[in-house]
């Protein structure tokens, strides 16, 4: 049975111990503050770190990996006994980090399947899970490749922000869109539709807008067996009480497993602002 690496991107959000257990490899993305560069998750780029340069006003800016880094990580994974790679990453349209996966898969010395997952943040790390059950199964590179396309194309990412203007900032809505939100205080509930953030509802308050969230989340669900995840950026009291009402309203969707809760990337924060709410539902594949 041939031996196949797993490798994703450090916005899939997957806790530094799920992924060892699993053997995944993980690929910082870039945070720049101000004139300073930092590895996602290393002192410098933490959620906190990001939210409060972001409070300041302080430029806040992220980079993808470059091609020559994930070659020497592909490589790498070769030289230890690799016959294949499966290469998953937050979606094509909001970073250029699977065109770094795909520049350098073209350079290495053993096949490389790169994914975009068409998603950000966690439904990137269940597509890499779902990866990682496949191969776990005895399944080949092409049917994990296959089983990350599909389990991240079921998920549905839903979130809230404060303010449409980090965003705006980071060129992932249009002026005109962030203009029209701050002039009428709507707050918005956002989606990842076809691998871009996209305007789901518009909500006059806060509060009816993290309750919008929580039924659309429910409805999400439907009646498949799904995991679900609650992310936040300087916001952890609502996500936490968000976390136990969906805990409380899917059990029978979650079958004993936990709602998981954390704070987001600093490289994902950094875009979307203090405040930000999300959920991500993922049904599991049969």
């Amino acid at each position: 049975m041939p031996r196949i690496a797993l490798v994703t991107d450090s916005t899939a959000s997957l806790p530094a111990e799920v992924a060892a257990a699993r053997g995944i490899v993980v690929v910082p993305l870039q945070v720049v503050i101000g004139a300073e560069v930092h590895d996602e998750g290393s002192p410098g780029a933490t959620p906190e770190t990001v939210a409060e340069a972001l409070r300041e006003f302080r430029p806040v800016s992220t980079s993808r990996p470059a091609p020559a880094h994930l070659r020497q990580v592909y490589e790498r994974a070769a030289a230890d006994g690799a016959e294949a790679i499966v290469s998953i990453h937050l979606s094509g349209e909001m970073s250029g980090t699977f065109e770094s996966a795909q520049l350098a898969a073209a350079e290495v010395s053993v096949p490389v399947l790169a994914v975009d997952s068409r998603q950000v943040g966690v439904a990137t790390g269940y597509a890499v899970l779902a990866a990682a059950d496949c191969l776990e199964a005895g399944g080949s590179a092409e049917e994990a490749a296959a089983a990350a396309r599909e389990r991240a194309a079921r998920c549905s990412s839903l979130f809230y922000v404060d303010s449409l203007e980090y965003l705006r900032r980071g060129g992932r809505i249009g002026a005109a869109a962030a203009l029209f939100g701050g002039a009428l205080a709507v707050k918005p509930l956002l989606q990842i539709a076809d691998g871009r953030v996209a305007m789901l509802e518009k909500v006059r308050t806060s509060a009816r807008a993290l309750g919008r969230l929580e039924e659309l989340a429910v409805a999400a669900a439907g009646e498949d067996e799904v995991d679900v995840c609650v992310a936040h950026l300087a916001s952890p009291d609502r996500a936490g009480q968000l976390a136990t009402r969906l805990g409380q309203r899917l059990a029978g969707n979650l079958d004993g497993r936990e709602v998981w809760c954390g704070e987001l990337g600093a490289v994902l924060g950094a875009h979307v602002g203090p405040g930000m709410l999300a959920v991500c539902i993922a049904p599991r594949l049969a």
